[in-house]
């Protein structure tokens, strides 16, 4: 019902075509993607600094072809049906005088998930099992509206300077319905690809499970489970593999916490945690029994 509802409203929320130059003043670029790019803006409608995003027409009708008949809803329409204190927030979209696809949202003044995992600096240990938790609970949210991410990693999890987490980018998120779940179409970041996704099988949410149960494992490790995926032939020989050992790559870890993870990774989704909810609240309890689980 809550997806039907989003559907609806898609014409709702979108803008009539706006003049980019003159609205926006583009202050320095954030992000670069295969689909778009991201700019630091200064809204001179409002005189506040938004994240401006231009999504390239050509890429755009290139996925949009990978679902053919289906009306894939465009990632404002996703964006504008959520409202939650850890996911970024989409404020309109719409197509530019230059028929650009645009979208205006929040801006976030911090740190790519990503950057501090490679650091492994005080503010992740401090953070983390906050942080995994409160992901998780982004990415439930994200579920009951009705949606599968389809790309949950690092890159797309912000920090604030606040020490708060931000869930972004839902360009290629889908609805959790059967034409959407339908095998055959492989689209995500290739490291925290599901084995079903991989092999072009039928696909649900617990996608996005195995993608968050990686993206825990590299918090504690810095590592991924597997030889990192340059080509297809490496992606596919992974999933023929058990992934590597957490103990070994983060000594010190405790044991409920790694079988919390190991579980998140199975590679057959039935065996798996059965919703990112399950995955959470098992870490919640954890961290209740255990005061002296890392932070």
């Amino acid at each position: 019902m809550q997806l039907i509802k989003n559907l609806f409203q898609r014409n709702q929320s979108k803008v009539d075509r706006v003049n980019l130059k003159t609205r926006f003043e583009r202050i320095s670029q954030m992000g670069l993607g295969t689909m778009s790019k991201v700019w630091k803006a200064n809204d001179r409608q409002n005189q506040q600094f938004v994240a401006l995003k231009l999504i390239d027409r050509e890429a755009l009708a290139k996925m949009n072809a990978r679902f053919p008949g289906l009306n894939r809803p465009e990632e404002g329409v996703v964006g504008k049906s959520l409202e939650h204190p850890n996911i970024v927030k989409t404020y309109e979209f719409g197509l530019s005088t230059e028929d650009e696809p645009f979208i205006v949202m929040e801006y976030i003044d911090g740190y790519g998930l990503q950057q501090l995992i490679e650091l492994q600096n005080e503010t992740l240990l401090k953070h983390r099992m906050k942080w995994i938790i409160t992901m998780g609970e982004a990415l439930h949210y994200f579920h009951e509206q009705g949606w599968i991410h389809r790309d949950f990693c690092p890159k797309n999890i912000l920090t604030t300077t606040t020490g708060q987490i931000k869930l972004i980018d839902f360009g290629l998120a889908v609805p959790n319905t059967p034409p959407f779940q339908a095998p055959g179409n492989r689209t995500g970041t290739a490291d925290y690809m599901a084995p079903e996704l991989v092999r072009r099988q039928k696909t649900d949410q617990r996608i996005d499970v195995y993608s968050y149960a990686v993206t825990c494992y590299q918090m504690f490790s810095n590592q991924l489970p597997y030889a990192q995926g340059r080509n297809l032939q490496t992606i596919v020989k992974n999933m023929n593999q058990p992934p590597k050992n957490i103990r070994e790559t983060s000594p010190g870890i405790p044991e409920p916490v790694a079988q919390v993870i190991e579980r998140g990774l199975e590679k057959n989704p039935d065996e798996r945690w059965q919703s990112v909810r399950e995955m959470t609240i098992a870490f919640r309890n954890l961290v209740r029994k255990r005061p002296s689980t890392p932070k």
